[in-house]
């Protein structure tokens, strides 16, 4: 059976999805679990990417410490790729790391470097959890830097092995990593699946994410996941998350939200501009003249439908947060405005700042 939407509905089923409506979670593991990562970035004009979409979805009572202990002490978020992960997830991406890499390039220089691949590990189960800083570079082949990263080939060392599960990172230091064996951060009970099993589970998860996604595509994919759907108006084939489909029964209507600019219900690109009619461009890496809304302006979630930038930043000269524009795509009536102020006045909160009138 192909579910026939209307955008209105594809809309509410991919806000749900994304832990956006009315009904507030409060618990940081289990918004994990749904959104399967939340994205790490240190840009903080507000404050750092995974602990804006942390607030977007439970607010001002989101308490950083939450995201710590569930990382660091109850080790049931794990840190890879640059975003945070349930581990319920690790046994499904375990078959890719172990085939990783697939570049020639990157299989050669891992060949090249055999022996500070040795070094680094040995470094680590004598001595970590480390720093990059700490453990030495005796690679005998260096990579290029990118722009990312500079001479020192340990951070490119740590990277790879990492997407291999060999090494993990076991903490944070401020903005650091401190690295060690996958095997001591890692449980060590976790259930086997072979490629096809892990790839059919990954899509589902991928899928419950989203809510609903094209069937073909590269940004979102989920495979054969979930049940087909068309969405009226459009000829592309999408499948849905009968759970989400089965949720809009309950819906209990939207919200306001700001959304970090890496914020995962963002990263799908032409899903925004299908489904939102939302054509969303990340202005941090623009010259100034070419900004249109600001170097990392917040997009503002109404309900089901994008409706403007908030550009802001914390002044901590003043203990403030400087509202320096609320950009609206069309005017806001009087409700618009309200619902507004007031996700202004709780992110003012959450920050324990004021917010001067703007």
């Amino acid at each position: 059976m192909t579910h026939r939407l209307t955008r209105d509905q594809a809309r509410r089923i991919a806000v749900q999805a994304q832990l956006l409506d009315a009904d507030r979670p409060d618990d940081v593991v289990g918004i994990a679990e749904q959104l399967g990562a939340i994205k790490i970035d240190p840009t903080a004009t507000i404050a750092p990417a995974e602990h804006t979409i942390l607030w977007s979805r439970i607010g001002s009572a989101y308490d950083g410490g939450q995201l710590a202990k569930a990382v660091e002490s109850d080790r049931l978020l794990f840190e890879f790729d640059g975003a945070f992960r349930p581990v319920s997830l690790l046994p499904l991406m375990l078959p890719a790391m172990r085939r990783w890499p697939r570049r020639e390039s990157s299989r050669q220089w891992l060949e090249a470097n055999d022996r500070f691949r040795t070094d680094v590990l040995a470094r680590l189960r004598a001595e970590g959890p480390l720093l990059a800083s700490e453990i030495p570079d005796t690679a005998d082949v260096a990579r290029p830097p990118d722009g990312w990263s500079g001479s020192n080939q340990v951070a490119h060392m740590l990277d790879f092995l990492q997407q291999q599960g060999e090494v993990a990172v076991a903490e944070r230091k401020g903005r650091h990593r401190r690295w060690d064996l996958a095997e001591r951060v890692y449980p060590s009970d976790l259930p086997e699946f072979d490629d096809d099993e892990a790839e059919r589970l990954l899509n589902e998860r991928r899928l419950q994410a989203a809510g609903i996604a094209k069937q073909r595509s590269p940004w979102t994919p989920v495979g054969e996941a979930g049940e087909p759907a068309t969405i009226d108006g459009m000829r592309q084939k999408w499948r849905v998350d009968p759970e989400a489909l089965a949720a809009l029964e309950d819906d209990e209507g939207g919200r306001a939200a700001f959304l970090s600019p890496y914020d995962g219900m963002l990263f799908d690109r032409p899903r925004l501009r299908e489904i939102f009619e939302f054509d969303y461009v990340l202005e941090q890496f623009k010259p100034k003249p070419q900004r249109r809304y600001g170097y990392f302006a917040h997009p503002i979630l109404l309900g089901d439908r994008f409706v403007g930038m908030l550009d802001a930043e914390i002044d901590p000269e003043h203990d403030e947060l400087k509202v320096t524009a609320v950009h609206e795509f069309e005017p806001f009536d009087e409700d618009e405005h309200a619902a507004v102020h007031s996700e202004i006045a709780d992110l003012g909160r959450w920050l324990g700042v004021d917010v001067p009138e703007w």
